[in-house]
């Protein structure tokens, strides 16, 4: 984390710029680490709705595919699949719309601000799991669904 903040601090960068909506842990997580470095967090969609922000981002135009599914809540099968209405139809319930609790991540390829489409092909899904150490000194091991993009 150190080595990317000094990347982007030697470019003369001061903020960084994120999409959480409500989660206030993650948000204070990443104040307090980016604070010594002189980084100012910006969270642009703070305390809107989830409604408010799925409807301006189905409407954006903007396209994006989910990228990485968190195994335990969602399977492979929705790798690969385009963020729109259906996709959030079919979200288990329970499910956070935005994936704002890390149920997916996704990847914006064409569409609003982007000035051309990105052009990729998904190679392969594989499963991927990590060890976390916790702050009460546990471990919790989570699995993951992630799209191998090819080359």
């Amino acid at each position: 984390m150190e080595t990317a903040i000094s990347h982007f601090k030697e470019k003369g960068v001061n903020h960084f710029i994120f999409g959480d909506i409500y989660l206030s842990d993650v948000r204070s997580y990443r104040e307090e680490k980016l604070r010594p470095y002189g980084i100012e967090v910006v969270e642009p969609l703070w305390d809107l709705s989830e409604q408010q922000v799925l409807s301006d981002f189905l409407e954006s135009g903007i396209r994006a595919k989910i990228v990485v599914t968190q195994a335990d809540i969602l399977d492979r099968s929705f790798v690969g699949r385009t963020l729109d209405a259906g996709t959030v139809e079919d979200l288990p319930e329970g499910t956070d719309p935005l994936g704002e609790k890390g149920e997916y991540h996704t990847f914006a390829y064409a569409g609003g601000p982007l000035l051309c489409e990105v052009k990729f092909d998904i190679a392969e899904i594989k499963k991927i799991s990590y060890d976390i150490n916790l702050s009460d000194g546990s471990t919790k091991t989570y699995e993951y669904w992630q799209a191998v993009f090819a080359e």
